[in-house]
């Protein structure tokens, strides 16, 4: 990537520039292209999307990170804002159902959004909970329109606004965490795994994350589950597209080193290879612990400092065994596109990720099978696959040596896999591909090779996570996982939504409204 800055030495007001082509970086750089801002994306990969993105290999396109759409008016709101249509862009394919999980002692839930199969599922299971289950959902929607759209939708930088909403936490139980929520309306163990197992796709503990998540319940029974027809890598580049469009640049292969300030403001960053780009706003879609660590490690700080960032409680990590299957479209015709495999453990298997920090014998599997939906993904015939374990992150005192046991967790992988959902997989795999928590923090400069960022915790949620405008630096932005509403697709959709409404119009647009209104 070759760039010359014009005037590198000036800060230009109309010029925003954005770090890491993520899709709340990039979501980011579309509402400020709609502010007049003339916008540049840099990232360090070679195509946008961050963890959303994809490899191909042997002809399979693995999705390397979110497999799923929950709210697609979200998105439609995004597009909308820049003038554009989304489902004209995008094309999203309703689940049905959502996903099948498979429990140790052969029971199954089976997920969908219809109410009557829903309830006749927990029926089958366990009569006695179907009314406990009927108040969990009404209990869902209470936290939807209060957590989703009342406090995820606007920005928590003042701690007046936490302080306001403290007696609705209290009245919704927010210290109560989401399983035990679950446990309070339901007395199948089943059924307490399918309400409660929803915050480990976004970083959290079941055990210890606050009741507040389980909006996403009402989520799926609200809008569905979508997949986007060439995996969320299309979203990403139906995103860079609306960008280009805006008159702005999505530049790959450009790491950003520093961010940069003058007169006590961002004005700029300082690339890897020693180019500088000046602007008057940043956005920075890099992790928010790699933001303050790294990004700012020049810059006087009082809040987000080392010590704090060290006492930071993180997400999980993750290891992703990616692979291909040869001749295999026919086969295994009762797994479809999500599956949960669940191990013998639960609480205490979460235990010896979050707490212990201990590599367990034991894991829980989610699979994913987007060739069932999107043949596009695989060759003819064939199959594209990725199975999913939560692990330790890496800062844990016992660390993992993932270079001495990825080979060996991936084949314990393999059994579980062949034993309970792929018989004779092994086969019939012909591509293959390993992330480990090291990867995560390679390839997405992810503190601890955490997953999702900071965990979503009561008192890392809200005011008390990064705010999405930073304390340390005027002029400086934070969107993506780490920073206000949180991780998953709808969470850093949504913190550029809030950072959209923070930025000021740029200058000349804002010059142009009394105008432009007494013309009218």
């Amino acid at each position: 990537m070759t760039y010359i800055a014009p005037h590198p030495s000036a800060t230009d007001p109309l010029h925003a520039i954005v770090i890491g082509a993520g899709l709340g970086g990039l979501a980011s750089a579309m509402r400020l292209g709609a502010k007049g801002y003339r916008v540049t994306v840099l990232d360090r990969l070679d195509r946008p999307g961050g963890r959303g993105s994809s490899i191909s290999q042997g002809g399979h396109r693995f999705d390397l990170g979110p497999t799923i759409v929950t709210v697609p008016q979200g998105l439609r709101d995004l597009w909308a804002a820049c003038g554009r249509d989304f489902d004209a862009d995008v094309r999203l394919v309703p689940m049905d159902p959502f996903y099948e999980i498979r429990f140790a002692d052969g029971e199954t839930f089976t997920a969908r959004q219809d109410d009557a199969a829903m309830q006749a599922e927990v029926a089958r299971i366990s009569p006695r909970d179907v009314k406990g289950y009927q108040r969990f959902l009404k209990d869902s929607e209470a936290r939807y329109w209060f957590g989703y759209e009342e406090l995820g939708k606007k920005p928590m930088h003042r701690f007046w606004d936490t302080l306001k909403v403290i007696p609705t936490f209290a009245a919704l139980r927010a210290d109560r965490s989401v399983y035990g929520h679950a446990a309070a309306r339901v007395r199948d163990d089943h059924l307490r795994f399918a309400l409660s197992f929803h915050p480990l796709f976004i970083g959290g503990d079941p055990f210890n994350v606050t009741s507040m998540y389980i909006l996403v319940s009402h989520l799926e029974k609200a809008f569905g589950v979508h997949y986007a027809m060439g995996g969320v890598q299309a979203i990403a580049e139906a995103m860079a597209r609306v960008i280009t469009g805006q008159g702005g640049q999505v530049l790959h292969g450009a790491e950003v080193d520093e961010i940069l300030a003058q007169d006590g403001r961002a004005s700029g960053v300082r690339l890897t290879d020693g180019q500088v780009l000046r602007a008057g706003v940043i956005v920075s879609n890099a992790d928010a612990g790699h933001t303050y660590d790294h990004l700012l490690r020049n810059a006087p700080r009082r809040r987000w400092t080392g010590p704090r960032l060290k006492r930071t409680r993180w997400s999980m990590g993750l290891f992703v065994w990616y692979f291909g299957t040869k001749g295999t479209r026919g086969l295994w015709r009762d797994v479809g596109h999500h599956s949960i495999v669940v191990g013998p453990r639960y609480r205490d298997h979460i235990k010896d990720i979050f707490i212990r920090g201990r590599l367990a014998g034991d894991m829980s599997l989610y699979v994913h099978r987007p060739s069932v939906t999107d043949p596009s993904c695989a060759p003819d015939g064939d199959d594209t696959f990725y199975a999913l374990s939560p692990v330790p992150h890496l800062g844990h005192d016992n660390g993992v040596d993932w270079a001495a046991e990825a080979e060996p967790y991936r084949a314990k992988m393999l059994k579980i896999l062949e034993d309970r959902l792929l018989p004779g997989l092994s086969e019939r795999v012909t591509e293959s591909l390993v992330f480990t928590p090291e990867s995560f923090r390679d390839r997405y400069l992810s503190p601890h090779g955490a997953g999702f960022s900071i965990e979503p915790r009561i008192l890392q949620s809200a005011w008390f996570r990064p705010h999405n405008v930073s304390e340390e630096l005027p002029g400086l932005y934070l969107a993506g996982a780490g920073t206000h509403p949180g991780a998953g697709v709808p969470g850093v959709i949504g913190t550029a939504e809030v950072v959209g409404q923070l930025v000021p119009d740029a200058p000349l647009r804002a010059a142009a409204l009394p105008l432009k209104m007494a013309a009218e």
